[in-house]
């Protein structure tokens, strides 16, 4: 018999499924099935889409219930996949540093022609001021939406490149979202969030309770 509960596990930029082992690892010991795709770097939004579409609905159908979790860009990519392929099973959903409002350091490197080199073809849905139809394609929340930011970084950046508090990557105003149920602040950096044990207990307090445990 398959577990009831399964979470669907989706990294930053640039990484891959294996990034979020630890966090994988947590939700099985307590009781999850997992499944962490690597959806490949310097594709499009749709590209990840079209290449996560067949494995999470077989997945989704496979589970009663079908959780999300993810890291960075990959809450771009939960958005844009529950907007275009919603798994009628969808139950909560954390988010862990997502750019909702985008990244200063994504404009920063637009204004130096550095964004298509860096960060490929993303960069259009990593910046503060996307176009309306990348903004349609991330659509509205309207399921149980948990998001933690982190305010330590790891290399000091200044408030003219990305204004405080933030994680090194990502401005905690700017991982807020209209229609989010709750939202925490842990001292975590970016790049370590998914390793981090205070990101994995809130985790999973959030997709058993809804709430992040003050």
């Amino acid at each position: 018999m398959s577990a009831r509960k399964a979470a669907l596990l989706l990294h930053g930029h640039g990484r891959s499924g294996l990034s979020m082992g630890l966090l994988a690892a947590r939700l099985k010991a307590a009781g999850w099935a997992t499944l962490a795709p690597s959806y490949g770097f310097g594709v499009d939004l749709p590209t990840i889409l079209q290449r996560l579409a067949g494995p999470v609905t077989a997945f989704a159908a496979a589970h009663d219930q079908l959780d999300i979790v993810t890291h960075s860009m990959g809450g771009l990519v939960a958005r844009a996949l529950i907007t275009a392929h919603r798994p009628s099973n969808l139950g909560r959903v954390v988010m862990c540093a997502p750019p909702n409002r985008g990244s200063e350091l994504a404009d920063l490197l637009v204004s130096l022609n550095l964004a298509e080199t860096i960060l490929g073809p993303a960069h259009a849905h990593l910046v503060t001021r996307r176009t309306a139809a990348n903004e349609a394609l991330l659509g509205t929340v309207d399921y149980e939406l948990g998001i933690i930011a982190g305010n330590r970084s790891l290399t000091p950046v200044p408030a003219r490149l990305l204004p405080p508090p933030h994680d090194g990557k990502v401005s905690v105003q700017a991982t807020h979202l209209a229609g989010m149920a709750d939202h925490i602040v842990l001292p975590v950096p970016h790049s370590l969030m998914t390793a981090h044990p205070l990101t994995g207990a809130q985790v999973l307090h959030f997709l058993a309770e809804g709430r992040f445990r003050r």
